[in-house]
Order: C-alpha cells, then structure tokens, then sequence
C-alpha cells in the first residue's frame, strides 16, 4: 500500500471511531438508565449490572456502524478537499484508485465485522441478556418488594402487599393494572403467592374490579385467581427467545415445534433475510461517501454539502431496507426486493466512480427536472384558472 493510501485509510478510520464512540456512548447510557430501577428493585449485584450494561454494545453496533461509516469516509475527504489535498493528489497524476482502494479496504474491514456481530456475537449476547432480565425479575414479587410500599413492575402495572410469610405467601394484595388504554383493572386479594416457576402471581379470596372509558365498572369476586407474569417473570435461567436471538444456522433451517415459529413464522423469514443482507450496507455507505466527496472540487462550487447528500441517500436506503423487511414478515413475495436495495446501490455507485460521475452533477440534474414539473404544473393551473 502506498504511503498517501495508508494515509486516507487511517484518516477515515479514526474519523469513523470519532464518529461511531459518541453515538454508541449516548445509545449505551440512555439503555442503562432505563435498566437501573430494575437492577436495584429485584436486588442485584454490581457484577450482574456491569454484565447487563455490556450487552448493550453489540445489540446496537451492527444499526450504528454502517452511519459511522458513510460520516468518516465523508467527512474525510471533504477536508482533504478543503485543504487542497485532492487537488494536489489529482495534479501529481495519481488514478482515482489511490483515493478508491483505502476507502474500500475499511468499507470491507466494517462490513466483516458487522457480520461478525450480527450473526456471531449478537445472539449469544441477546441470550444472555434476556436471562440476566429473567433472572432479576424472577423474585421481586415473591422476596424483593417491600412491604407496604407500592412498586411498579412495569410500565402501567403497580403492586403493593401488605406483610410477606414464611414460603413465598403474601398477604394483602394490591395491583393496579392500567397497560391495556381500553380499561383499567384492579385487583384485592386477602392472600396470595407466587408459583414456584415464577410464571404466575395465584391470589386467593378477592376481587377484581374492571373499569372501561365510559365509566362503567364491573366488579367479579373469586376464590382463586391467577394473575400472568410470564411476560416479566420468567424462571431463572429461562427466557422467552425472539428471532432476533437465534443463530444463523437456526433462522435458515428453524425448528418446526418452537412455539415462537409456530406462532409468527413470517418474523423468522424476515430476520434471516435482513441478516444477510444488511451486513454489506457499510460497504454501501463508503461508496455513496466516495461518490459524494470524492473528487477534487473548488470552493467556489455551489452545491449542496456532501454529508447532506451521503446522509440523505443514507436514510433513505435504510428505510427501505426496513420497510421490505417488515413485509417479508407477511409476504415472503418481498424479499427479492431487500436484496435488490443494496445490490442496487452497489452497482450504481460502481457505475457512476468507474465512469467519474459527480454526485452532484446527479442532484443538479433532479434540481432541473423538479424545476420543470413545477413549472408545467404552474403552467398548467394558470390555463385552469383562465378557463374557470
């Protein structure tokens, strides 16, 4: 590799790292302060939470890698630019290659290891990290929740109980469950304890009053209710394992009797497909950063920023990819179009730096036929309205 090569590259690398460290820091402390009245309710050890919190990088380093991306590369050659250096390595006879290959070498280093977590690391992290959740809601009713004090549990759901006996008994029971908008539900039970699975709260002697939007309350006592904590109190070690937890090898050849696929068979489809798919998207991004900055322009040049224009074809690859995605959920018939959205790109943006075509030369020519259609169509209103 040449000297002015290893120089980009290591420039775009180090603008990448810039750009990819804060955002995972604001997405990694916005997750943990969400987690910390968990961790202090159902009484866990420091070790446990600093485990939980480290979980947290790897599920969000695969969404956040591909934008680091395409803003080290961008940001990179547009102050190479602005400090003439394009122009001098333009001037010296060097090939566009010189600028091409360091920039593609780190798109290939990104996308590997977006692969590597997405389909490698990510699901043993997500195990992991649904059982570390299980584990510490699996006693906060049955020996964490103080007496007397009301608690909540989850969002819209509180409980209080009055004294705790000895074998998982708790007396005066009061929950208030208010998740559902259509209706709030609240329960009073003389006793009540939590089964052994930690999967349901059975209350004894009670009643449960129901109340609607219009005001209507019914009012049902029972001898015996069991109250569903299967969605937040799993048994220990156990937890409920969505798509997004389950290996490669798993999605492609999924296990017929899993109650999760036999339930939603179409989110299997959808996650194998965007995992094998998405992990080329910083490769993508690179491109479109070199398509946007990667000429030698001058400063006098009017045109739009090119991190404006990297970011805009950015998002707007991203939202298709997550919109086909979502209908594969439904309709397998989507999912030639999530390959289609990086192929696409991909060979577009071959095409327009193999043929030294400018992005902005792009964006004047949609400029131009925006203009025109807006001018038809004002054209066109003012005939109207003389013939009204």
């Amino acid at each position: 590799m040449k000297i002015i090569e290893s120089y980009i590259l290591r420039r775009s690398a180090k603008m990448v790292l810039i750009a990819l460290l804060p955002v995972l820091a604001i997405i990694w402390t916005t997750q943990v302060l969400s987690r910390v009245n968990l961790v202090t309710d159902s009484g866990q050890s420091m070790g446990s939470f600093m485990l939980l919190a480290s979980c947290i990088v790897p599920m969000v380093l695969p969404l956040v890698l591909p934008f680091a991306t395409v803003i080290g590369v961008t940001q990179t050659l547009t102050t190479m630019n602005t400090d003439s250096e394009l122009t001098v390595i333009e001037a010296s006879g060097a090939s566009r290659w010189t600028i091409i290959k360091p920039v593609l070498i780190l798109a290939a280093a990104m996308s590997v290891l977006s692969f590597t977590v997405d389909n490698g690391i990510e699901p043993k992290v997500r195990v992991t990290f649904r059982q570390l959740i299980a584990s510490a809601y699996a006693d906060l009713l049955s020996s964490v929740i103080e007496e007397k004090t009301f608690r909540q549990i989850d969002t819209g759901l509180y409980i209080q109980i009055s004294q705790r006996l000895a074998g998982r008994t708790l007396l005066g029971l009061f929950i208030s469950d208010t998740r559902n908008p259509n209706y709030q539900l609240i329960y009073y039970a003389r006793e009540g304890a939590v089964d052994e699975k930690g999967t349901a709260l059975i209350m004894r002697d009670g009643e449960v009053h129901r109340k609607t939007l219009t005001g209507d309350v019914s009012v049902v006592r029972f001898d015996s209710y069991s109250f569903d904590l299967s969605n937040f109190s799993q048994s220990r070690g156990q937890a409920t394992l969505q798509p997004t937890d389950r290996t490669l090898p798993f999605l492609w050849s999924p296990d017929p009797s899993d109650p999760r696929f036999q339930k939603v068979p179409g989110e299997f489809r959808a996650e194998l497909h965007r995992r094998l798919t998405e992990w080329c998207f910083p490769l993508v991004y690179a491109l479109i950063g070199l398509l946007a900055a990667g000429d030698a322009r001058s400063q006098r040049e009017a045109r739009i920023h090119p991190m404006v224009s990297a970011l805009g074809i950015a998002f707007a690859l991203r939202w298709a990819s997550f919109y086909f995605s979502n209908q594969v959920e439904s309709s397998a018939a989507y999912i030639p179009f999530m390959y289609a959205v990086p192929i696409l790109a991909i060979s577009l943006t071959t095409f327009m730096l193999l043929r030294g075509k400018r992005l902005g030369k792009a964006a004047k020519l949609s400029t131009s036929f925006a203009e025109k259609v807006e001018t038809l169509q004002e054209k066109l209103a003012e005939r109207a309205t003389k013939r009204l």
